[in-house]
């Protein structure tokens, strides 16, 4: 079906749209091939060209060494997908037959450029160039774009639509503890951003964060340093193992190698601390943002904010409501965290797409309303702390990805997400686990080999296979 043949839309889709995508890891991958299979782009009337500073696509999956302040990529050599790849990839395609389920970063790597050669994406990509300024003409209903590429000088175009997937995992985010400044000046912290490998660092370390990176190298440093450390929020103090202790939340930093737990316990003598504690918001080119928290809702402000934990206010998780430029003219996909997150940059993808092919089924005012009422679920959740609204906002968990999903995909018009995928989702830590198990035995190997050359149905059966051996363990009586 032509859709540029439809006469209700035709006058508003019969235009030349440039298109700036900011960013070559799988946000902007994700927006620019969703692009490239339109009618529009077909016709030669949508001009997409995906800026990436990098010298290859990948984003944070292409490697690189810790030599830079801060990092390019905060990758470290043994990270793994936490995530089954089935469950995470595009829907549109799937990793090759015979790919571990939780693939090495190495793996997501060549898949991310596997998509881009599938799909033909490359004349549309320029590499090493940065985006260096985005800023709204409001003379000329245009986005000034200023890029820049090494031996080159600058070049400044305008663009019709912006699309920012620059990710969220270059600028490092510290903890407020008091001390930590002194640590890092004196050399005995760093950020996981400059993490790559278990080196010795000490007889006793710290490392600070409970998500993946902090989980995964609190347990890689066991390997070199004689006791290891791991502080998360909220959590008891106890010691695990003879070279494994975990406390809670750091709240100071002493001189000597003394920290102070927000219990009270007291640790000495330690040699080292890594901090696993994320990541800020950056957004240092684009000019029409405030940077610090939004005032408490409602009314919601009149311009766009980053806390450096969330943009806000974002319609639909997507677009900026505020009054300095259309909402629509601009997406930032790729916030949400806890998600699996591929899939839902492809159902942004397809909302942006929708609301360029028909600005009229944007309706601002319902989605103020949207926005309100989230605000108020999270606020009955998390009380009226400015901070814990801004962590929560972008934080999707359990079956709130899928009724998001769900949502972009009625927008679309777009099928809900399948139930397997639910079920697949809700067990992928007992699946991840028993998988490393197969792998510490040597039989992953064989069991995913030719897995996928059937299609996605021999993906879903290997799930179903792993957890039945996980649960099938569990049945067996202990003597």
């Amino acid at each position: 079906m032509d859709l540029l043949a439809n006469p209700l839309l035709k006058a508003e889709r019969n235009v030349i749209r440039d298109i700036c995508i900011i960013g070559g890891g799988p946000a902007g991958l994700a927006a620019l091939k969703t692009i490239a299979e339109t009618d529009e782009y077909k016709a030669g009337l949508w001009k997409p060209v995906l800026f990436e500073k990098r010298s290859n696509v990948g984003g944070v999956w292409f490697p690189a060494p810790p030599t830079d302040d801060p990092p390019q990529t905060p990758l470290y050599d043994s990270l793994t997908t936490n995530l089954p790849h089935p469950i995470m990839c595009y829907e549109c395609f799937l990793f090759p037959p015979s790919t571990p389920l939780f693939p090495h970063a190495a793996a997501v790597q060549k898949y991310l450029e596997d998509f881009v050669a599938h799909f033909n994406l490359g004349p549309d990509i320029r590499l090493d160039t940065s985006v260096d300024d985005v800023k709204w003409d409001k003379s000329k209903s245009k986005w000034i774009v200023r890029t820049s590429t090494p031996g080159s000088e600058p070049e400044v175009t305008e663009f019709d639509s912006v699309i920012v997937g620059n990710g969220h995992y270059s600028e490092p985010r510290y903890p407020s503890a008091a001390g930590v400044s002194a640590w890092l000046k004196a050399g005995k912290a760093m950020h996981s951003a400059w993490y790559r490998r278990p080196d010795n660092l000490g007889d006793i370390v710290l490392v600070v964060g409970a998500g993946p990176s902090g989980q995964d190298i609190s347990a890689e440093m066991r390997t070199t340093a004689k006791v290891v450390i791991h502080s998360v929020s909220g959590a008891k103090s106890e010691d695990v193992a003879p070279n494994y202790k975990r406390r809670g939340r750091v709240v100071e930093f002493r001189d000597g190698g003394e920290v102070i737990f927000a219990d009270g316990t007291v640790e000495k003598g330690i040699d080292y601390c890594i901090l696993a504690t994320g990541y800020n918001f950056s957004y240092p080119f684009f000019e029409d943002m405030v940077l610090g928290m939004p005032p408490p809702v409602p009314p919601l402000p009149s311009l766009l904010y980053n806390s450096k934990e969330h943009l806000f206010p974002l319609a639909k998780q997507l677009f900026p409501l505020q009054s300095q430029y259309p909402a629509t003219a601009v997406a930032f996909p790729g916030l949400l965290k806890k998600v699996a997150p591929l899939p839902i940059l492809e159902a942004q993808s397809r909302a942006i797409i929708k609301v360029y092919r028909d600005p009229d089924s944007f309706d601002a005012a319902q989605e103020a309303v949207d926005i309100i009422s989230r605000y108020e679920e999270l606020k009955a959740i998390y009380g009226d702390s400015p901070l814990a609204l801004a962590l929560a906002w972008h934080r999707l968990e359990g079956d709130h990805q899928f009724n998001h999903r769900d949502e972009l995909n009625d927008f679309t018009g777009t099928p809900h997400v399948e139930p397997w995928v639910k079920e697949m989702y809700a067990k992928k830590d007992i699946m991840r686990a028993e998988w490393r198990e197969l792998e510490r035995i040597g039989e992953a190997e064989q069991w995913a080999k030719g897995v996928g050359e059937g299609g996605l149905d021999e993906w879903i059966e290997l799930m179903r296979k792993v957890l039945r051996r996980a649960e099938d363990k569990k049945e067996v009586p202990k003597l």
